[in-house]
């Protein structure tokens, strides 16, 4: 299994998991989330680069693999991509290089599978 297929499996067991809980803040806030990345005042591509680059400053591996795939699928290619980790490396710092490691690893894959 690959980087992008277990990263998927994984996220989407687990969130079947949490979502069949009758929890209505978790359900809330997932709608949340997933209606903040809709197409509005800006376009979705321009959220998810958005997404992405505060993710890495915050460090939240699955995060930055999550809008890595989703900026891919809106159409942001590799120098676009770049200048985002370029901005996140700067706003977050040096501790942002380990996570900036495996998110062009996850890109790589992307670019593979397309």
């Amino acid at each position: 299994m690959n980087l992008l297929e277990e990263f998927n499996d994984y996220r989407s067991r687990m969130n079947e998991r949490i979502l069949s809980e009758d929890n209505k803040v978790i359900k809330r806030f997932f709608n949340l989330d997933s209606n903040t990345y809709a197409e509005g005042a800006l376009e979705v591509k321009t959220k998810e680069m958005i997404g992405l680059a505060c993710s890495m400053v915050l460090r939240c591996d699955d995060c930055i693999k999550y809008h890595l795939e989703k900026s891919h699928e809106a159409g942001v290619d590799r120098k676009e991509v770049f200048e985002v980790f370029s901005i996140a490396l700067v706003i977050g710092g040096s501790i942002v290089i380990p996570h900036l490691r495996r998110a062009v690893e996850f890109w790589e894959e992307l670019e593979k599978k397309a």
